[in-house]
């Protein structure tokens, strides 16, 4: 049977490899002036200034730091996403970045037909020998945002706004939920799942819907729909409410500054160079997941400089001994598990 899904597959691959020429449209990279060719896909926009931006970023590092001729494309369904990791596959990339779980199932397939091409799937929760996950520990970031939720809301009500109820997106609530819950046993957690990323007008119903029911704090984990979430925070500060917004995936503390108390970060662009670098030095073991969290400095906390005076002194330690805590493997934070165990080729 596997063989079978195989040869499936591999004629899937021969007819998008005869419509497209063999490859994608854009100028072959110039393989013998580079390092090494990297490619990136992502399901939504880079100028969402979160989850994708920071891929984008870590895609200019390869280029930057380490030679790598690069590639960008956005892929929005399922068929997309195999026809370019096949497109790019042939045309010869060394590394594939699928950027989000929705990626894993395709690059399994991809990677079962290309095995000198090596895809990492971030967040990912399947392997193979050469499909990698690239597995964030966001949650970490997020329990550090739950603590300073539970311990600076007024009114004993705090809310999340997902974009689609995947393993990782209810990771980090999860992680946002029992930090809340740590300092503030007491506290009610609202949680609204758009079913979207990237639709900012959902975004913006959900986060006043919560604020009428006395959510004073608000948390999303989204794509470009975190614009809804801020701009409703802002616009009820500016009707006098006395409301917060948190950023999520990056820092996000600087795009609306004046409402943003801190941000759940991903140092996305430093992983991403760390697993290359890796790749090149022969390092990165085939066929296991690559865990980037708080001990690797690749997920944190950060407090909004222009909001500092909004952190208590005791606020601050707290943080700062759990950041700690995390980065020396005291502190556990609770994680939804979903990486596969045993056979994973197609």
């Amino acid at each position: 049977m596997k063989h079978l899904r195989s040869l499936v597959v591999l004629l899937i691959a021969l007819l998008i490899g005869s419509a497209c020429g063999g490859g994608s449209d854009a100028p072959r990279p110039d393989r013998e002036g580079s390092a090494f060719l990297a490619a990136l896909l992502t399901a939504g926009p880079v100028s969402d200034a979160g989850w994708y931006a920071g891929a984008y970023e870590g895609l200019q590092w390869l280029e930057d730091s380490l030679g790598a001729a690069t590639s960008h494309q956005q892929t929005r369904t399922p068929a997309e996403f195999d026809e370019a990791m096949i497109a790019y596959a042939s045309d010869g990339y060394d590394l594939i970045f699928a950027h989000g779980f929705e990626y894993q199932d395709a690059a399994i397939r991809v990677g079962a037909i290309f095995p000198e091409t090596t895809i990492i799937v971030s967040s990912g929760g399947r392997i193979a020998p050469n499909v990698i996950p690239l597995r964030f520990k966001l949650e970490e970031g997020s329990y550090m945002a739950g603590i300073t939720a539970g311990m600076m809301t007024a009114t004993g009500i705090v809310g999340m706004v997902g974009g689609v109820p995947i393993p990782p997106a209810e990771g980090t609530f999860l992680g946002f939920e029992a930090g809340a819950r740590l300092v503030n046993p007491d506290v009610e957690v609202l949680v609204t799942w758009l079913g979207s990323w990237d639709d900012v007008a959902s975004a913006k119903e959900a986060a006043v819907a919560m604020m009428r029911r006395g959510a004073d704090i608000l948390i999303h984990n989204t794509d470009a729909a975190s614009f809804g979430v801020f701009q409703a925070v802002r616009q009820a500060r500016d009707a006098g409410d006395d409301v917060w917004a948190m950023g999520m995936n990056r820092d996000q503390n600087d795009v609306f500054p004046e409402v943003i108390l801190g941000s759940a970060v991903l140092r996305i662009p430093e992983a991403f160079l760390t697993v290359a670098q890796r790749w090149r030095s022969g390092e990165l073991p085939p066929g296991e997941p690559y865990f980037a969290g708080g001990a690797t400095r690749a997920a944190d906390y950060v407090v909004n400089p222009v909001l500092r005076d909004r952190y208590s002194p005791e606020l601050r330690a707290r943080l700062e001994a759990v950041r700690m805590g995390i980065r020396d493997g005291i502190i556990d934070v609770p994680r939804v598990e979903f990486m596969e165990t045993g056979d994973s080729s197609p």
